[in-house]
């Protein structure tokens, strides 16, 4: 059997930091791209960072100790602007075989979509939106999404907030927007924990991710 035919492998940590993950990503990259690994999902937490994507920019990190808590800031590779990740937020990594396909836009697209179905099955009504890509409630985004690709491998992916310390946002302009609308399943009044959103989620994951593209 090819190994891009095989089942998506599932990858995941109770947190790490960010540095190990954009390591752990950029190694299982070099896998599949060589025909040595299928596909996977990666599913992590971080502790609290900004992090500057290549549509980023510095001036956009307003302030670093919020809370009581020091934030570190990290320059990316993905997509994007600056956004936050920390304990409470769900990182979805996908590290997928884009080379028959070459469209990040499809892509990016599944990724929302993920994000969309898994939010529903907690009667969370999320949708996209004209505002950016990622995924919203309303006029808040729930969950911010950034890729990038190294010959038509994807990596990075979503973020979703379950129940961060929505505080920690008010120190950057997230994705550049300055009123800085951002909500969680926990501020929507959804009480659950990153084991119960897993479990719905991988079945969406294993559906839009599993099968190459032709």
């Amino acid at each position: 059997m090819d190994k891009h035919d095989e089942p998506l492998r599932i990858i995941r940590h109770e947190q790490q930091t960010y540095s190990d993950s954009v390591a752990e990503q950029e190694a299982e990259v070099a896998h599949v791209l060589a025909y040595e690994q299928s596909p996977c999902i990666i599913l992590t937490e971080h502790p609290p960072l900004f992090s500057i994507g290549t549509s980023g920019h510095q001036h956009d990190i307003l302030r670093q100790n919020i809370d009581g808590e020091h934030i570190d800031v990290f320059t990316t590779g993905r997509g994007g602007e600056v956004t936050y990740h920390g304990p409470g937020q769900l990182l979805v990594y996908a590290i997928i075989d884009l080379r028959k396909e070459q469209d990040v836009h499809k892509h990016v697209w599944r990724l929302e979509a993920m994000m969309i179905d898994t939010l529903a099955d907690f009667d969370i009504h999320a949708e996209r939106s004209k505002r950016g890509i990622g995924v919203w409630v309303e006029d808040k985004k729930i969950a911010a999404v950034g890729v990038r690709c190294r010959k038509w491998i994807s990596y990075h992916g979503v973020a979703l907030n379950i129940a961060p310390n929505l505080k920690h946002f008010s120190g950057i302009v997230p994705c550049g927007m300055c009123d800085a609308p951002v909500t969680s399943m926990q501020y929507l009044g959804v009480q659950t924990d990153r084991f119960q959103v897993e479990q719905r989620l991988l079945p969406h994951a294993r559906s839009l991710f599993s099968s190459p593209v032709a």
